[in-house]
């Protein structure tokens, strides 16, 4: 009765084999994943955007009060990944700004601001863990900017 088998060399060829696949795949599925994260900010500024122009039809003004009263009572959809809101001195958690769980500081939403005629608002997260922020805003006439693109 004769025995198959594979031999060593067999084995530690298809182990190259896989190898080489993965470290041409796993760097791509980061790269789709970062992406999906970025579909976040489009969907949430928009909404903010919309928000927004409610608010201003009603009171004639816009408004950094994202939620509490006389606000926005707008807060990101889902489980979030980026920091919304404004940047300002005096700004608070919650009210004017909403932490991701990436957890991005207030302060790389940028430069946002506002007045009785506009408003700039910004979203920003450290989507692939290398220190570098991914940036975007929104400002009243609903133009979205990707102010810095974290994922270079």
């Amino acid at each position: 009765m004769k025995n198959y088998a594979f031999s060593l060399i067999e084995l530690m060829i298809v182990v190259a084999i896989i190898a080489f696949l993965a470290t041409i795949s796993i760097p791509k599925y980061f790269s789709y994943y970062a992406k999906a994260k970025q579909a976040e900010v489009a969907i949430n500024l928009a909404s903010l955007h919309t928000a927004q122009q409610s608010y201003w039809a009603e009171h004639g003004k816009y408004t950094n009060a994202l939620s509490g009263p006389d606000s926005l009572n707008w807060k990101p959809q889902g489980n979030f990944n980026y920091t919304y809101g404004f940047n300002f001195s005096g700004a608070q958690e919650g009210v004017n700004f909403f932490t991701g769980k990436l957890k991005a500081p207030k302060d790389s939403l940028g430069q946002t601001n506002l007045t009785e005629q506009g408003f700039v608002a910004g979203a920003a997260a450290d989507i692939t863990g290398k220190n570098k922020m991914d940036l975007w805003q929104i400002d009243q006439d609903r133009n979205i900017e990707h102010k810095q693109n974290g994922l270079e």
